[in-house]
């Protein structure tokens, strides 16, 4: 994902953008699974909205169930895309916002990873904390796609602005405690993607949230935040820190016991008498502000294991990324999550059978001896370098199926260029969704 942008069209508006999803026709709905409406779509309306590239469809993996990607994305209410670096997880949740909201669906994708390649997969200059219009979305069926990336100290910012009087508000973010919290402190990140998560959702503006989490195994770290904030919030530290500002400054001292007494008096000499003012301050406007947000990570929490929730695993052919997929395969059945499958990216097939590593290596040997046609032997040698390949990737893959036999799949094959326009992404979403064309249309 590292090419520059290859559509130079302006972004829309957020007005233009209001405007369009107002002049739109009214959407069928169905009762949802989860506890929030799911808007379900025709799925015979929305083949005919999405035109096939050309695409040859392999053969399903035998034994594995197969991930009917379509039907995920034309019922689910929130997919969230989860693996380890490197294995195209930004692409595929990019490819399935847009599959979706080409058939239909007004979609809108959260990138939490701090890298921007999305923004250069849709063709977009910057991603901030607002959803933004992608251009040239094809809105044959009615769908839109909107894009952004979390901003980690906004959004901690609008949580203190919408949720403390002006007063406290000022104060808090003017805090220099609060601002180092905001922009680096560990977990803030995962709080503040179960806030905003929580935000797109109850605005009931998309029929889709598509998250796209942080790579290894902090993009699960997320369904730990409410359980981590509790504990920091309820923490003896936090407490003993709390102390000046619920006692009055100095006064601290005589409210708290001897013990504690000589800990503030170390601390106090550690950081000055207003640094630990400060502190405590931050503190208190933390608890005040945070009830509140502990109280929303939860219920974000209890979304992502509703009905209308699905988790897509997506791994490369490789021994370690597998591995960090079956972790999470393992972890999200551990928390009761919903598993939709696994994509497994960047697949390596070959169409010569019946040309084993063996017979090309061996004709490739006997052409060198007579000292003939050096290209058709070097020709024989790839094809033998890329069946072997293929028949490690299977046999990874299969290693995973045998000890996951219930989790359906679905293949990519790899592409012979990066993703870094809409074209690619369509093209990614064909082969998700196992659309096969022989011939280019038109």
């Amino acid at each position: 994902m590292d090419s520059t942008p290859g559509d130079d069209r302006p972004q829309a508006e957020t007005s233009s953008r209001s405007s369009r999803s107002a002049a739109k026709p009214a959407k069928a709905t169905s009762a949802a699974s989860g506890a929030k409406g799911t808007r379900r779509r025709s799925a015979g309306s929305a083949a005919r909205s999405v035109g096939p590239a050309p695409r040859r469809v392999r053969p399903h993996p035998a034994g594995a169930p197969l991930l009917d990607v379509d039907a995920m994305l034309d019922t689910e209410r929130i997919i969230v895309c989860c693996g380890s670096g490197g294995v195209g997880k930004t692409t595929t949740a990019a490819a399935l916002a847009l599959r979706a909201a080409e058939r239909g669906r007004d979609v809108v994708v959260l990138t939490i990873d701090p890298a921007r390649r999305l923004a250069q997969s849709l063709g977009l200059t910057a991603l901030d904390n607002t959803p933004r219009e992608v251009a040239g979305v094809d809105g044959t069926a009615g769908g839109r796609l909107d894009a952004m990336m979390l901003d980690m100290k906004r959004t901690f910012d609008e949580i203190v602005l919408a949720h403390s009087s002006p007063e406290r508000a000022e104060a808090l973010l003017a805090n220099p405690f609060y601002q180092s919290l905001s922009s680096s402190f560990s977990g803030t990140q995962e709080y503040m993607a179960m806030e905003k998560l929580g935000q797109l959702d109850a605005t009931g503006e998309w029929d889709l949230i598509v998250v796209d989490t942080p790579p290894t195994r902090s993009a699960l770290d997320f369904l730990d935040a409410p359980t981590r904030l509790g504990t920091f919030l309820d923490g003896r530290l936090l407490r003993l820190l709390l102390a000046p500002a619920k006692a009055g400054g100095r006064a601290y001292a005589k409210v708290l016991g001897a013990g504690i007494g000589m800990f503030t008096r170390v601390i106090t000499k550690v950081l000055g008498a207003q640094l630990l003012m400060d502190l405590s301050q931050f503190v208190a406007a933390l608890e005040t502000m945070f009830g509140g947000f502990r109280a929303r990570a939860e219920e974000t929490y209890r979304l992502l294991g509703n009905p209308g929730t699905s988790f897509v695993v997506v791994a490369a052919p490789e021994a370690a990324a597998l591995r960090e997929a079956s972790y999470f395969v393992d972890r999200l059945d551990a928390e009761g999550m919903p598993l939709a499958g696994l994509v497994v990216n960047r697949m390596h097939h070959s169409d010569a059978v019946a040309l084993t590593v063996e017979r090309s290596l061996a004709a490739a040997e006997k052409l060198d001896e007579h000292g003939e046609h050096p290209l058709a032997a070097a020709v024989l040698r790839i094809h033998a370098e890329r069946v072997r390949l293929a028949s490690r990737e299977a046999r990874l893959r299969d290693r995973f199926t045998s000890a996951h036999p219930d989790t359906p799949l679905v293949e990519v094959e790899a592409l012979s260029e990066d993703v870094h326009d809409l074209a690619g992404l369509r093209e990614i979403g064909y082969a998700l969704a196992r659309v096969e064309r022989l011939e280019r249309a038109g």
